[in-house]
């Protein structure tokens, strides 16, 4: 029997927990869908869309990038849709107050 090393075994831990992040995202999804066809309560829902950000954000991390870059990234899609004229931000200005909000965060 093969004995791993540590470095084996971080790269299959990483693995496990990105598989685990993946099936945490598409629980949380369908529970939001869920929730939000049975009409729940207002702190579920938002319960569950903090769960999907945060495990978006931890399996990016898991993948290689910085939360920093996440943010950056995020800022730069919203900069490039806002100038698209993206529908949502057209008819509730979404997008801007999103941006205004990361910026102030920073």
């Amino acid at each position: 029997m093969k004995k791993y090393n540590s470095k084996d075994r971080s790269i299959t831990k990483n693995l496990k927990i990105i598989e685990w992040l993946k099936t945490e995202l598409l629980d949380n999804v369908s529970t939001l869908f869920k929730a939000m066809f049975n009409k729940d309560d207002e702190f579920e829902l938002l319960d569950i869309i903090v769960k999907i950000i945060m495990s978006a954000y931890l399996l990016a991390q898991r993948l290689g990038y910085s939360f920093d870059q996440v943010d950056r990234k995020l800022e730069k899609k919203l900069n490039r849709n806002i100038d698209d004229k993206h529908q949502i931000e057209n008819w509730y200005g979404d997008l801007s107050k999103l941006l205004e909000h990361l910026r102030k965060r920073s």
